[in-house]
This record gives C-alpha cells, sequence and structure tokens, in this order.
C-alpha cells in the first residue's frame, strides 16, 4: 500500500501542474464572485492542470474541480492574510481551507441548494469542516493516470468504461465526493438514481411509481451539481444587477484579433 501511496503523489504533483499553453478567463470579477456567494454554495472550477483535462473530458463537462463555500465558518488567516473561505480535497495537501483569491483568474459556477434552513447549512459546513486533514484518494489518482498513460493500446473513446474514480475509503476522499458526502448527510438530493416500479395497489395495476435511492458520494463528480435540477446556477454579474444598456462597446468595427 505504501508503493501505491507513493506513486499516488509522484503522479499528483505531476497531473496538478499547471498546463503552460492553457489560458484561463475569469467570467466574473473577484468582487461580484465573493459578493454573490452564500454559506453552503457549491464552487466549481474549471481547472488548467493535466488531471483538470482528463476530468473534464472523463465527465464530458467544463468542471474539473468543486469546493464548497463556508462563509465566517473558519477563523484562520491564511498566511497571505487572507480569510479561508472555501474547503476542497486537494491532490497534494488532501482536505484543506483556502482563500477566494486562489480561483479568481479561472472560470468558475456557483451552485445554490435550494430549500434548506439555516440550521441544515451549517452541519453541511461542519462536516467539511470536519473532515480538514483528511487525504486526498490517491487511488483516483491511479485511475486517471491509466487514462492519461495507458499501458495497453486502448482508443479514447473506450478508456472512460476501465475506471472507476475512488477508492471509497471513507478517511480520504476527491472534491466532489467530499461535498456529496456533506449534502447525503442531511439527505439532500443531487443527482439520486430513479427507479420505476409497478405500484403494489391492487386497484391501480397499470399505476407506476418513482423511488429515488441515494448514490455513492465516491460515483460523484463535479458536473452532477451543475445539471442536477436541485441546486440553481448563480451567475455574480448578473447578480450584481446586469444593465445591458451600460455595456462599453468599442467604437471599432473590426474584431482586435482581426486588425
Amino acid at each position: 500500500m505504501k508503493l501505491l501511496e507513493k506513486i499516488g503523489t509522484k503522479l499528483a504533483r505531476r497531473l496538478s501542474a499547471s498546463r503552460e499553453e492553457s489560458k484561463q478567463v475569469a467570467t466574473s470579477s473577484p468582487e461580484k464572485l465573493s459578493g454573490s456567494l452564500r454559506p453552503g454554495d457549491v464552487v466549481l472550477v474549471e481547472g488548467n492542470s493535466s488531471i483538470s483535462t482528463a476530468i473534464k473530458y472523463l465527465t464530458q463537462s467544463s468542471w474539473s474541480h468543486a469546493a464548497l463555500y463556508v462563509g465566517d465558518a473558519l477563523p484562520a488567516v491564511t498566511e497571505e492574510g487572507e480569510r479561508p473561505v472555501l474547503v476542497e480535497a486537494d491532490i497534494n495537501d488532501g482536505v484543506r481551507c483556502v482563500g477566494l483569491s486562489r480561483y479568481a483568474s479561472f472560470h468558475t459556477r456557483i451552485c445554490r441548494p435550494v430549500g434548506l434552513n439555516q440550521d441544515e447549512i451549517t452541519q453541511v459546513i461542519q462536516y467539511v469542516i470536519s473532515r480538514l486533514g483528511y487525504k486526498y484518494d490517491l487511488r483516483n489518482i491511479i485511475d486517471l493516470a491509466r487514462y492519461l498513460f495507458p499501458v495497453v493500446p486502448v482508443p479514447a473513446r473506450f478508456r472512460r468504461r476501465l475506471l472507476s474514480l475512488g477508492s471509497a475509503d471513507p478517511t480520504q476522499a476527491i472534491c466532489s465526493s467530499l461535498i456529496a458526502q456533506a449534502f447525503q448527510s442531511i439527505r439532500y438530493p443531487i443527482l439520486p438514481e430513479v427507479v420505476v416500479e409497478q405500484s403494489d395497489d391492487p386497484a391501480c395495476l397499470a399505476c407506476y411509481r418513482e423511488l429515488y435511492h441515494i448514490r455513492h458520494y465516491s460515483l460523484f463528480t463535479p458536473r452532477d451539481f451543475d445539471v442536477s435540477p436541485y441546486f440553481q446556477i448563480i451567475k455574480p454579474t448578473l447578480d450584481a444587477g446586469f444593465d445591458p444598456h451600460t455595456f462599453l462597446w468599442s467604437d471599432s468595427s473590426t474584431p482586435p484579433h482581426l486588425e
């Protein structure tokens, strides 16, 4: 097991390095992003590392990372003098807390759970805070490496079928499984499995009912919070009161890259 941990650690350092050719464009300013966030919000991030590219491909989405906004629940201050407001599972540092500035230059999305009271939101936040210091699930790294560096020549379209993200070890986590566990602890739905069964009512043999089953937390990815019908998408620019009549356009009719 120690050998696998060493391999996973080396892979994590290599795959988490930013790709120089990748340029991120933040669609919301840090001020607007900060002003729109509420405790309990899930912040999705479009990463620019090799592992981010693999996750985006495997999940067929723009999102490779997820963090939970905890507001002022963490009193500590980082070395940069910034208050940590996000709890996330990092492939190198494990479950940690970071400031919002870490993702100031990244494309992000806010996913807000709907219908929760303050006590339930507090339970979700306390759940992730209690996991601070947990290790990242290195089995996840090894699985992604199998996609990036296949030993045998397997067509890319078949590689996803060979992977099983996460080892389901309760003392380890990946970013999305940590947040999924937090919401499942209060029985809040993300993307439950729906099973249609025939009704057992003898008076209505043609009736069917939908039953919802909780998916295992290790099967969730950042994309699931985006497509979930139970999370509201918050766009900071619109949330701040966007007025299209005040939008500043260039006077030039020729796009800058064509001049």
